[in-house]
C-alpha cells in the first residue's frame, strides 16, 4: 500500500496567515496614521512654521524660482509660496474637516432616528434626502454657495449641505440590520429605553462604516472645497488656501508653473494620506474584507 503524502496548507490561509495579514494591516495603519498626526499637526500650527510671512510682498523678488532662499518659489506679488503652501494647509485641511464632522453627525442622527423609528417621519426624511441626492453634488453646491455670497465659510455650508444624505441612508441601513439581530431584541426585553438601545447598542455597532466613510471623505471635500475657491465662491484674496492660490496662478502656469503646481501638489499630498489612511483602516475594521482579500492575492 502506497504512503499518502498530506498535502501541506496552502500559505496564508491558517490562522497564522490571518494573523499576518493582521498584523500588517496593524502596521500600515500605525504609518499611515503617523503621517495623518503629522499632516494635522502641521496645519494646526502653521503660523510657527512659515520660514516667511506668508502675505508680506516684496516686489523686488516677485516671480523667482524655486531656489535656496525660496525653496518653492515667489508669486507675482514677491510671497513666498512654501509659506503660503503651509498658511494655506489650516484653510484647506480643517475646513474639509468641519464639513466632514457637520455632516457625518447630522446624517448619522437622521439615519439612526428614521431607521429606528420607522414611520412617517421616516418617509418624510427620506424623500427629503432623495431631493438633496437628485442634484449633481457639486453643481448644487455652486448654487449654495452662490447664494451665500462665496467665502470660506460659504463654501463649508453649501458642502454640509449636500453631503447628509448620504451618511443618513449608511445609517440608516445599517441601523435597519441592527433591529433584527438577536441581541437588541434582548436588549428590548431587558427594559432598555429607545435612546439606550439606539446609543448603546445600534450606534457602537453601525460606528466602524460611519467613521471609514467619514475619514475617506475629507479628502474629497477638501478637492470640493478647492474646486469652489478656484471658482471664486470659497476662500477670498488674499487668504492663503490651496485652491484659491491655484486660481490666482492659472494664468501663469507656462511662465512660473510652480505658483501653481506647489498648492497643487499639496492638495494631491493631503488627499493621498487621508485616503490610504481610511482605506487601512476600513481593512483593519473589517478582518474578513483582510481574509478575502489574503484568499484573492494567493
Amino acid at each position: 500500500m502506497k504512503n499518502r503524502r498530506t498535502a501541506d496548507p496552502a500559505p496564508g490561509k491558517g490562522a497564522s496567515g490571518r494573523k499576518i495579514r493582521r498584523d500588517h494591516t496593524r502596521q500600515k495603519l500605525a504609518v499611515f496614521g503617523i503621517l495623518l498626526a503629522a499632516l494635522l499637526l502641521a496645519a494646526a500650527f502653521s503660523t510657527y512654521l512659515c520660514p516667511y510671512d506668508p502675505y508680506a510682498q516684496d516686489l523686488s523678488v516677485s516671480s523667482q524660482a524655486p531656489g535656496a532662499a525660496h525653496l518653492l518659489g515667489t508669486d507675482q506679488f514677491g510671497r513666498d509660496m512654501l509659506s503660503r503652501v503651509i498658511a494655506g494647509s489650516r484653510t484647506s485641511i480643517y475646513s474639509a474637516v468641519a464639513v466632514v464632522a457637520a455632516v457625518t453627525v447630522t446624517g448619522t442622527a437622521v439615519g439612526l432616528f428614521c431607521g429606528y423609528m420607522g414611520g412617517w417621519i421616516d418617509t418624510v426624511l427620506m424623500r427629503i434626502s432623495d431631493i438633496f441626492l437628485a442634484f449633481p453634488g457639486l453643481v448644487f453646491a455652486l448654487a449654495v454657495a452662490g447664494v451665500l455670497g462665496g467665502g470660506i465659510w460659504s463654501a463649508v455650508i453649501a458642502l454640509a449641505a449636500i453631503g447628509w444624505p448620504k451618511y443618513a441612508r449608511i445609517a440608516r441601513s445599517e441601523t435597519l440590520a441592527q433591529k433584527e439581530q438577536t441581541y437588541l431584541m434582548a436588549a428590548k426585553l431587558s427594559g432598555c429605553s429607545a435612546g439606550k438601545l439606539i446609543y448603546r447598542h445600534i450606534l457602537p455597532n453601525i460606528a466602524g462604516q460611519i467613521l471609514v466613510t467619514a475619514v475617506l471623505d475629507v479628502g474629497t471635500m477638501m478637492m470640493e472645497i478647492a474646486g469652489l475657491s478656484f471658482l471664486g465662491l470659497g476662500a477670498k484674496p488674499p487668504m492663503a488656501e490651496w485652491g484659491s492660490m491655484m486660481s490666482d496662478g492659472r494664468s501663469m502656469l507656462q511662465t512660473t508653473p510652480w505658483v501653481i503646481l506647489a498648492p497643487g501638489a499639496a492638495i494631491f499630498i493631503s488627499v493621498a494620506i487621508f485616503n490610504l489612511f481610511g482605506d487601512t483602516l476600513r481593512d483593519y475594521l473589517d478582518p474578513k474584507r483582510v481574509r478575502d482579500q489574503g484568499y484573492e492575492g494567493e
